[in-house]
């Protein structure tokens, strides 16, 4: 087992590689999208909030260490190491000139108290002049980039209006290694039409990559997206998990995942005030023991259908 956990939790890979816990302080550079600037298009993802996934980051009016200020008041409290991740997390992240992503990345990686930087991206935004600039901030500090791939199913991909082919996210993968980065992918379970299958063979197809780690996300309804207006509007399209299923299919998942590759979340977390559906998804706490139990009484651990191959220890 990791630490007594039946899966490789990103706060034991923290404990192992850093030596404590690590807070993550989520931050907005001011950076667009290319699916909001017209580019490919001005709505973003139909599931992206209007703060672009980065609504529990602090104020992009204020500069990135301002923002980091910000964010470590709210967690001082219950941070007794004093030691962060600084989280590049609102729009794409590397969405900008070299230039601007340089000064914007080491001026948080410059803090004596970030032990790492996590960057949130798209694949199609990694130019080769992007790259080198990960690639030397990695050589100041560890550095992970995140991949919001959420499907490999092009219908699915469509309807969420990803963007960019499922091929892109691959040469993306591949070029971010060489860089000597960490890798994370988003993936999403539960959008509309897909079965279990589609969601298992979605989870099989990124860890065949060079990932280090993945993070699995419930499909829930948030106000004020484009989601939400398809679920009102028409809210027999399509089933939203329910609590057992979900949990179900997070075993099927983990059931596939190599023990060697960490697993940053395992449900949704979005804002309480935005959460329209599912409900229960709303109370992490309730999901995390919900699953934990499950596991011990299955007595099941990630990557076991996987045998000897999957890289995981066993207790």
């Amino acid at each position: 087992m990791w630490g007594g956990r039946r899966f490789h939790s990103f706060d034991f890979d923290c404990r192992e590689r850093f030596g404590t816990k690590l807070y993550k302080l989520s931050l907005d550079a001011g950076f667009s999208c290319p699916n909001r600037d017209g580019t490919l298009g001005r709505r973003g993802c139909i599931f992206c909030s209007a703060g672009g996934s980065g609504d529990f980051a602090a104020d992009r009016a204020l500069p990135i260490r301002g923002q980091l200020a910000a964010a470590k008041a709210l967690v001082a409290a219950k941070n007794r190491s004093g030691r962060y991740i600084a989280y590049f997390q609102a729009f794409t992240n590397t969405y900008a000139p070299p230039k601007v992503l340089r000064a914007r990345y080491f001026e948080a990686a410059a803090e004596p108290d970030i032990a790492a930087v996590a960057i949130a991206t798209r694949p199609d935004c990694l130019p080769p002049e992007v790259l080198s600039v990960l690639a030397e901030l990695a050589a100041f500090k560890p550095v992970t980039v995140e991949l919001g791939l959420q499907t490999i199913h092009e219908r699915s991909a469509r309807f969420i209006r990803r963007g960019y082919p499922l091929s892109v996210y691959d040469d993306a993968v591949h070029r971010l290694a060489e860089s000597g980065v960490d890798i994370v992918t988003h993936l999403i379970l539960g959008l509309p039409g897909e079965t279990r299958a589609d969601m298992l063979a979605s989870v099989q197809h990124v860890c065949s990559l060079p990932l280090s780690g993945i993070k699995l996300q419930l499909l829930h309804i948030l106000r004020g997206t484009d989601l939400a207006a398809v679920y009102e509007t028409c809210p027999g399209l399509f089933p939203l998990l329910g609590l057992s299923d979900y949990i179900d299919t997070l075993l099927g998942c983990l059931a596939v995942i190599p023990g060697n590759i960490v697993i940053h979340r395992l449900t949704g977390d979005g804002p309480k005030r935005l959460l329209i559906a599912p409900e229960w998804s709303g109370n992490k706490r309730l999901v995390l023991n919900t699953l934990e139990k499950e596991m011990k009484r299955r007595d099941f651990l990630q990557g076991e259908a996987l045998g000897s191959d999957s890289g995981c220890p066993r207790p």
